[in-house]
């Protein structure tokens, strides 16, 4: 059920030499040359890398450390949880940039009725 450990630390290695610098930069006020249009959101884009990483924190640590079934699923099912907050964040910047951009340059996006 666990396959190769060799492939869950690949996986692993990959999301934190990726994943993990990209959202921690971002976190940190650094835009990637093809988000530089994106900024509203961005802060709420780097939490939802962080969760992709999360999500494979939660799918290979457990196998590699040869834990039980019912951890590993677990697990799985926390990581599904994970990826719908990831996908609820992603939906949140989008709608951040939307609103930016609509505003214009220098405006506020918040309109005088629109408190949320």
């Amino acid at each position: 059920m666990y396959g190769n450990p060799l492939y869950h630390w690949t996986g692993l290695a990959a999301a934190t030499a990726v994943i993990l610098p990209l959202s921690v930069a971002m976190l940190a006020g650094w835009v990637p040359p093809w988000m530089r249009k994106r900024r509203a959101g961005l802060r709420l884009r780097a939490c939802g890398f962080l969760c992709f990483y999360a999500l494979s924190l939660l799918n290979a640590v457990p196998r590699i450390a040869g834990a039980s079934y019912a951890t590993v699923m677990t697990c799985m099912k926390a990581g599904w949880v994970v990826l719908a907050l990831a996908a609820v964040l992603f939906l949140l910047a989008e709608r951040r940039d939307s609103r930016a951009r609509e505003a214009g340059p220098g405006g506020s996006a918040r309109s005088a009725g629109d408190h949320g």
